[in-house]
């Protein structure tokens, strides 16, 4: 997707509901924010979300079992340090969601807004599911940025992905209580069956809708994944009144 231009991977996000841009971010930046993530990994600093706080299958029972201390994501990545900071709101994803959304864009302080971590043995799979679910803004059309800060493949949990899936409708019925796409009705295999496994290397990111399903497997690899995660909206696009979504308030990419 290198080669592609803006409007083109505008274009393939609306129409694929992600589209990947290699070299976004180039090495020395990258490798930055991997020494800042490392490094505050290694000292549990806080914010930080476990995976036996999640309850998915596989994961430890609580904190205090074994594994229980495994980080699933560093939370609140925009109050972490100034790179991320200047990352999350850099000029080229500025104006990419401007162009976008067709107005000035605001990331979202509610939502990912993180790094997240996949780790070997006890860093839990991922159902199938659209993170809108979580969400409450007057319109469902919002795009996370993922940045790899290594290589990411199917052996060490990268995402899976449906292509065009956005685009479709579902009622309640094909989401389980926890509103996870249900992978045992014929109907949603079918639509799982055409998912995709984007492989991406340190500085490729991925832009994918709100609405396009996706689920990750578990890292089978020695090594701990680590991947960066921001979400935008249009300026216009504002969060539901006493929502989780509105109880952080975001950031414009204008700088006011």
């Amino acid at each position: 997707m290198a080669s592609l231009s803006r409007d083109e991977q505008i274009a393939a996000l609306r129409r694929d509901g992600l589209v990947v841009v290699r070299n976004f971010l180039d090495d020395d930046a990258c490798a930055a924010l991997l020494q800042i993530a490392r490094a505050q990994l290694n000292a549990h600093i806080e914010p930080i979300e476990y995976e036996a706080d999640l309850g998915y299958p596989g994961a430890p029972t609580s904190r205090e079992a074994d594994g229980g201390r495994t980080v699933r994501r560093l939370l609140d990545a925009w109050s972490r340090d100034e790179a991320y900071r200047q990352y999350a709101t850099c000029a080229p994803i500025r104006d990419w969601m401007a162009a976008y959304f067709g107005e000035p864009a605001r990331l979202s302080l509610a939502h990912h807004n993180c790094v997240m971590t996949k780790h070997p043995r006890y860093g839990t799979l991922t159902g199938w599911h659209r993170d809108f679910r979580y969400w409450s803004f007057q319109r469902d059309d919002m795009v996370s940025i993922w940045l790899a800060l290594g290589d990411e493949a199917d052996r060490n949990g990268a995402l899976h992905l449906v292509p065009g899936s956005h685009r479709e409708s579902f009622d309640a019925s094909r989401f389980d209580e926890r509103k996870f796409f249900r992978d045992d009705l014929p109907a949603n295999r079918a639509i799982i069956e055409r998912a995709i496994v984007p492989e991406l290397h340190a500085g490729d990111v991925m832009f994918f809708h709100c609405n396009t399903l996706h689920a990750a497997d578990r890292n089978a690899t020695d090594e701990v994944k680590f991947s960066a995660v921001f979400t935008y909206h249009a300026a216009s696009n504002r969060p539901l009144p006493g929502t989780r979504s509105a109880a952080k308030g975001s950031i414009s990419l204008e700088g006011g």
